[in-house]
């Protein structure tokens, strides 16, 4: 589904993820990396790292901001800068992100549904 998606972007794209630990949101970036033609096997969950770019077809910013605080240190990686017109920004646990907004940012809703299965919901950003 990731793959799908990403691979009608053109740049400026930006892929808010929600879900759980464990939900599936470092798949899904993987899935969106096919789509962009960067090497999925590349993309990790940045445990220590908050942001990633991966080259492809589109660079892809991935942010992982589960041990941000949420009080204004996301500023300090620079991703209101992001993600161009030449790259796509997919961020984890975007509800860290304090004042930061991207209007018409994918809003994508990862669940778990039994052990191998996922309900992934999308929808715009308003």
């Amino acid at each position: 589904m990731a793959r799908a998606l990403a691979a009608g972007f053109v740049g400026g794209e930006v892929v808010l993820l929600y879900g759980e630990l464990g939900a599936g949101k470092t798949t899904f970036v993987r899935g969106l990396a096919r789509g962009v033609g960067a090497d999925p096997g590349e993309v990790a969950s940045p445990t220590f790292v908050l942001l990633t770019s991966y080259p492809g077809r589109l660079t892809l910013h991935h942010a992982d901001l589960y041990r941000l605080r949420g009080d204004g240190d996301e500023a300090e990686i620079g991703l209101e800068e992001l993600p161009g017109s030449s790259g796509m920004l997919a961020v984890e646990w975007p509800e860290r992100l304090g004042r930061i907004r991207w209007p018409g940012a994918l809003r994508v809703e990862l669940a778990h549904d039994g052990e191998e299965r996922r309900r992934i919901r999308i929808e715009e950003e308003a």
